[in-house]
């Protein structure tokens, strides 16, 4: 367990508010955000449902008084994780999104690494390792 700096439960709530807000959007709007960025329908509603489930667990985990180094970590790693794979996305041909859905994708995906760099830095500046009791 850490004591996290203000700079990191900060991060850690920004990440639960924005990904929520993407959520939101993405699983209300998929039928409208799906013919303009020429991505599939269902594969924006899916990514949007999955995304309240993580918006969900990041947000609960902002709320501790004392947070998991190992949990801060995965949160680290998986926002990472998303920002790659959005942008292999891309490559793939899996999906054949027009100029805006590229513009889309490639945004949101630098918006999560710089969200993981922030939860970074916050993890940096926070306390030791509290031992349990």
């Amino acid at each position: 367990m850490i004591n996290p700096s203000l700079f990191l439960r900060r991060a850690v709530q920004g990440d639960a508010i924005i990904t929520g807000a993407m959520a939101i959007l993405l699983v209300v709007a998929a039928g409208l955000l799906g013919p303009l960025l020429n991505l599939p329908v269902s594969f924006l509603r899916e990514v949007g449902i999955f995304l309240v489930a993580y918006a969900a667990l990041v947000g609960f985990l902002g709320t501790r008084e004392m947070m998991p180094r190992l949990a801060v970590w995965l949160v680290i790693g998986a926002n990472a994780i998303w920002a790659i794979d959005s942008i292999a996305l891309l490559f793939t041909g899996w999906v054949q999104p027009n100029l805006l859905g590229h513009a889309f994708v490639a945004a949101q995906a630098v918006s999560v690494a710089a969200i993981a760099e922030l939860q970074y830095i916050g993890l940096k500046r926070s306390g030791t390792a509290v031992e349990a009791r």
